[in-house]
């Protein structure tokens, strides 16, 4: 069988597949669970059949995430136990970050760009982070105010979950952050705008050094950057196995029953990310003439790994590498994604923008238009630095509720579904962040259409 067949054949299976369960569920024919369940199965069989003729990760990966969703929801206890596979994951990629941002700077910087141009391009980048995410904002907003999600939103009565910490940063937190107060301690707490900012005054310094005594570094600098995406490619192949694994364990904790009390909560998020990314996104990617297929092929591994882990941080090591094969050079790829981390959270402001509001609504505390824009640009200022922290906009948004006088229980509702809007929210960050080292590449006349062209995923 070829790899045509096998696509017909999968396409067959899942029509099929989802006419039985359709029947099921509304009762017009009776199933057992268990002829459901191999149903489900002889889908993903063809599924795997067709990723062994493809041979491409981005392949593997998709199907990994069916085949752990599958898990989660037939063996939801057991499935807690694959959460190991899912840190083992994480762990090894956040050994890269440190490293690869260290070293793509410093040469970019010191051996490629002249200190000018890392002037403009932080201008440029801050300028189009702000103008994009405050776009995320009023398209957030909009959406909620539209679909009224919060209104007459009632928790079950044996719903229990346990509200993190929540402590709302003041302003000269947010700036204290950026700065890092010891380089080691900022690798191993993984922040990654700290690290960015040693990273660029290394570079700098070296770049003011003769030629005799910057060469030295700047070779080691170059040998680290090349081993480090090397070292990306190795962990790559463990990341079906972390993907399906955080997948199981997000649906066999969730379940299905908050899900139908909160499904207009997420619906409401979904399409509002869905409109951002065509009405935003998209415009963008076609004002500045970059082949949309081949992004959309670009960029699917690295958000496929994001949506799975609910982390940035996981995909920024495969998105650096991927954007420079696209076309983006790597002193603007290793500036503009780490910095896009703190500064550029389309997803993150979206999300925040619409959660806060529909905790007024569940509240039944009315708030004007011009109360809503306050709260939301106060939610992205504070919200600058929690991307590569799974659920950390949680916590900014309890925060932020107890500052403006808002209850906090409407966000136990939304700690319910909380894994599964994170994984969307998280997904737009980065397709958002790849799509701005695009953007500033263009405007910096240095984007490589013939690569972008001619990009093909691994």
């Amino acid at each position: 069988m070829n790899k045509k067949k096998t696509v017909l054949l999968s396409l067959l299976l899942l029509t099929i597949v989802v006419v039985i369960h359709f029947l099921s569920i509304y009762k017009v024919v009776s199933f057992s669970n268990v002829f459901l369940q191999v149903s489900r199965w002889i889908f993903i069989a063809s599924v795997i059949a067709y990723a062994l003729y493809k041979k491409s990760l981005t392949t593997w990966i998709l199907t990994s995430m069916l085949i752990g969703t599958e898990i989660g929801l037939d063996y939801p206890i057991a499935a807690q136990n694959l959460q190991v596979l899912s840190k083992i994951f994480l762990r090894l990629v956040k050994t890269i970050i440190a490293p690869i941002l260290f070293a793509t700077l410093v040469v970019g910087i010191a051996g490629h760009s002249d200190l000018k141009q890392v002037g403009r391009m932080g201008w440029k980048s801050i300028l189009y982070f702000e103008i994009v995410t405050t776009l995320a904002l009023i398209i957030g907003l909009v959406a909620i105010n539209v679909s009224k999600a919060g209104e007459g939103i009632v928790l079950p009565t044996n719903f229990k979950q346990e509200l993190p910490e929540a402590q709302s940063p003041t302003w000269q937190d947010v700036i204290l952050h950026i700065f890092p107060e010891n380089i080691v301690k900022s690798i191993y707490n993984g922040e990654v705008l700290p690290i960015v900012v040693f990273s660029v005054l290394f570079g700098i310094a070296l770049a003011l050094l003769n030629e005799q005594k910057r060469a030295p570094m700047l070779r080691f600098s170059e040998s680290l950057a090349e081993t480090m995406f090397r070292f990306t490619n190795i962990i790559m192949y463990f990341a079906p196995f972390g993907v399906g694994a955080a997948i199981a364990v997000t649906v066999g904790h969730l379940g299905v029953d908050i899900l139908i009390s909160l499904i207009k909560l997420l619906a409401t998020l979904y399409i509002a990310l869905i409109i951002f990314l065509c009405t935003v996104l998209l415009t963008i990617a076609l004002i500045i003439k970059i082949p949309v297929k081949k992004f959309i092929s670009a960029i699917s591994e690295p958000v496929s790994i994001a949506f799975a882990t609910t982390s940035s941080e996981s995909a920024l090591p495969i998105a650096m590498e991927n954007m420079e094969k696209f076309g983006v050079p790597r002193k603007i790829v290793s500036f503009v994604l780490p910095t896009g981390y703190t500064f550029n959270l389309d997803g993150t402001t979206l999300y925040l923008s619409l959660a806060s509001v529909f905790v007024s609504q569940a509240a039944a505390i009315p708030m004007t238009w011009g109360q809503q824009i306050i709260m939301g640009l106060t939610l992205m200022l504070t919200s600058k630095g929690v991307a590569g922290v799974p659920r950390a906009s949680l916590v900014i948004l309890l925060g932020t509720a107890a500052s403006f006088g808002l209850p906090l229980w409407p966000i136990m509702a939304i700690l319910g579904i909380d894994e599964l809007m994170d994984m969307a929210r998280t997904s737009v960050n980065v397709i958002g962040n790849m799509l701005a080292s695009c953007v500033i590449a263009r405007w910096e006349g240095e984007f490589d259409s013939k690569k972008a062209l001619a990009f093909v995923p691994d």
